[in-house]
């Protein structure tokens, strides 16, 4: 099989199957007296499985998850494909905390506090960040806290209070700042929880399109592997047209 037949069963170009060869993303490539290389069916097993893997995990992660295989390193491909589903149950944990406290805090008027508002240092403990990040969230306009007339002291009120935790959650989540400030802001706007309830079914589709794609580059991975090591010549994927 030439590379330019390996690219086209899968829509690549032939460069391109060139250089995945070269990364180790592939197995061994004999080649001809000429030099050209000689793919087998093998070898587009093997770029199923890469392609495969790298809608779920990121290039790089499944590049150097087939070129841990190549050198008989399966330990070390497990063990990023194992982290891969830890981080997406970590996440799922956090979307439910957010969910969580997105239902308490905005589905409803938040509930006056006790007291005075609190100080920087108060919302820093109460939210368990440091002071300084409170002040990046102001500047990000994640948060507008009120100011003391006479000290110009920082006070967060109820609201502030809801914003504080709610980026803290998107945070966690691994949202950037620009992102929890855009959400913070649909949500003065909105006043409802249809943001919200929009927001997170979205969230949940992305976590269900990584655990599916996951699946899917484990599978093609697996195959790749029962076909590698029982010596076997799986068929080709037909041609797309």
């Amino acid at each position: 099989m030439r590379p330019v037949d390996l690219a086209r069963e899968h829509g690549l170009s032939a460069q391109a199957v060139r250089n995945y060869d070269d990364a180790g993303v592939l197995p061994p490539t004999d080649r001809t007296a000429v030099g050209y290389r000689r793919y087998t069916p093998l070898h587009a097993q093997a770029l199923r499985a890469f392609l495969g893997l790298r809608t779920g995990h990121g290039h790089q992660a499944a590049a150097a998850i087939m070129r841990a295989i190549h050198r008989d390193d399966p330990e070390s491909a497990f063990r990023r494909i194992d982290a891969a589903h830890a981080d997406l149950l970590d996440e799922r944990a956090t979307r439910a905390e957010v969910a969580t406290a997105l239902g308490t805090l905005s589905g409803s008027p938040p509930t006056p506090l006790a007291g005075p508002a609190l100080t920087v240092g108060e919302l820093a403990r109460r939210i368990g960040v440091h002071p300084a990040t409170l002040r990046t969230w102001e500047a990000a306009d994640i948060l507008r806290p009120e100011r003391d007339r006479s000290t110009g002291y920082r006070h967060y009120g109820p609201e502030a209070v809801r914003d504080a935790e709610i980026a803290r959650q998107l945070r966690r989540g691994g949202y950037g700042l620009s992102q929890v400030a855009q959400f913070v802001a649909r949500l003065r706007a909105a006043g409802g929880p249809e943001v919200l309830s929009a927001f997170l079914d979205a969230w949940q589709e992305r976590l269900v399109a990584r655990s599916r794609n996951l699946l899917a580059g484990a599978a093609q991975l697996d195959a790749y592997l029962t076909a590698r090591d029982a010596g076997m010549v799986i068929p080709p994927a037909p041609s797309k047209v």
